[in-house]
């Protein structure tokens, strides 16, 4: 089964490099955005399988995306992108987010969060 992702995060740098992280671990980026507000149209336009999601982000934000995309699905996978500051996961913790993945970070740590965290099933070549 091909997982379907959405991406979203501001830095046009971090998104190429995420949705190609995503791409080696055979999951397909069905959509991206810049913004909570791109995110929100993207999500019910391609219905994904998986978020990931950036906090802070210009014109709506990560947590405006996350409360948004919670009230369309509750269930579905979200991780949140985090640049470093603390105090921004605090409050979107109420929306049940699924888990937190802090920048800088390496392969091998999404490809634990896919598989331990997230509990996926990733095709290997």
């Amino acid at each position: 089964m091909t997982i379907r992702a959405l991406v979203v995060d501001d830095d046009q740098n971090v998104l190429n490099t995420f949705v190609d992280l995503l791409e080696i671990c055979k999951i397909n980026v069905a959509g991206t955005a810049k913004n909570g507000k791109e995110a929100i149209e993207q999500f019910k336009k391609i219905n994904p399988d998986l978020v990931f999601l950036d906090i802070m982000m210009p014109e709506f934000d990560g947590r405006y995306a996350l409360r948004e995309i919670r009230t369309v699905h509750q269930d579905i996978p979200v991780v949140m992108i985090s640049g470093g500051d603390d105090d921004a996961i605090d409050p979107l913790l109420e929306f049940n987010p699924s888990a937190v993945l802090h920048k800088p970070f390496r392969m091998s740590t999404l490809l634990e969060l896919l598989k331990n965290e997230l509990k996926l099933e990733l095709d290997s070549d």
